[in-house]
């Protein structure tokens, strides 16, 4: 039986980056020595290193005065890099989901935070709209996509501050304007790769304007370096998570980039959507304008709460793989990230519409 997984992160991935990451942890660079054991000093890494970041300068044509770091730790320390880099007096946070939540209590430690607005009164449902951001603070951040509650970002909006967003379950979903942001980052395993690789991508003018002192390894431009080869390599790099990264890019490349996967997301996620709104047995849980392309959440409808536990077996005999709802929403979550085929979402309406069959 062939599975289909919809895992929030980590996730699928390429089939060609997951078969290229097994023969290099065989034989890297043709050197007889595994991925897992190489030094990151050989040119074999550092070259993997320079055109990792060669591929998301082209796939989202950033500008030179940005630069592209691959970092430790995940999107949640990124949580106080980006205030300790950035916050001197005053931030302020779109609250649109925990990981925002997360992001604004982390930034407290350094100063004055305004929630400018929040959709925590309906569980995180929908997006706010009609806020003003305060042009005294040095930064506004954003979540573009919420992957526990469904909701998405769906445009680079206009700020009239330094914009930061973390795009750890969107990026390269679809085009964005990188100068239209300070400051973007995330963790790699949803579009880009698996567990262990954070990206930050930053323009350089904002650095170095806070008074405080920074420790070496928080400070971004530690790990900018003064020479190439030292970008992102102060410390040991997460080499397996960058290779499986490199390749995960490649594939984006060859299948036609950020365009191509906007084209291929936004069909997965009106299939799904539309199976939902039409089958009697479900109901999609954030406002249909907000929808992730990203992240499908839906329930049973009222009138059949009691199918829950029978819709979730009846879809584990048929392949489906992590389809359960976050505990603080509960139902069903379907991932459909960049690399989850059509064929799968295809797959889970066709279980949807048998379950309908057999039960309403």
């Amino acid at each position: 039986m062939k599975m289909h997984n919809f895992n929030a992160g980590p996730c699928v991935l390429p089939r060609e980056a997951v078969e290229s990451a097994i023969e290099a942890i065989r034989n890297f660079d043709n050197t007889g020595i595994g991925l897992l054991e190489i030094s990151h000093r050989t040119p074999g890494w550092e070259r993997i290193m320079a055109e990792t970041e060669q591929l998301w300068r082209e796939l989202l044509n950033i500008p030179e005065e940005y630069e592209v770091l691959f970092l430790g730790g995940g999107a949640s320390t990124q949580f106080f890099h980006v205030p300790a880099n950035l916050l001197n007096k005053k931030a302020a946070y779109l609250q649109t989901g925990v990981w925002a939540k997360k992001a604004a209590k982390e930034a407290k430690f350094y100063g004055e935070v305004e929630i400018v607005a929040s959709s925590e009164d309906k569980n995180y449902t929908y997006i706010p709209k009609d806020y003003v951001i305060p042009t005294d603070a040095d930064y506004f951040h954003i979540t573009t996509n919420n992957t526990i509650y469904g909701t998405e970002i769906r445009k680079d909006i206009d700020c009239p501050i330094n914009l930061v967003a973390d795009m750890s379950s969107d990026i390269m979903s679809r085009p964005i304007d990188v100068r239209k942001y300070a400051l973007i980052y995330g963790g790699a395993q949803k579009n880009v790769g698996p567990a262990g690789v954070t990206f930050v991508i930053v323009r350089k003018d904002v650095l170095g304007k806070v008074d405080r002192p920074l420790q070496t390894m928080v400070d971004y431009r530690t790990h900018i370096g003064t020479e190439a080869k030292n970008k992102s390599m102060f410390n040991t790099p997460p080499v397996f998570a960058i290779y499986v990264m490199h390749e995960t890019l490649k594939w984006v490349k060859k299948m036609g980039g950020v365009e191509e996967m906007n084209r291929r997301n936004i069909a997965k996620a009106e299939l799904l959507y539309n199976e939902i709104d039409r089958n009697r047995m479900f109901v999609g849980t954030a406002e249909k304008e907000d929808r992730s392309i990203m992240n499908v959440c839906f329930v049973m409808a009222e009138k059949f709460k009691d199918k829950e536990a029978d819709f979730m077996a009846f879809a584990k005999q048929r392949g489906m793989v992590g389809i359960k709802g976050h505990r603080s929403v509960g139902g069903f979550r379907a991932s459909i990230y960049n690399a989850c085929p059509l064929e799968s979402v295809q797959a889970l309406v066709e279980c949807m519409r048998d379950f309908e069959k057999l039960n309403a």
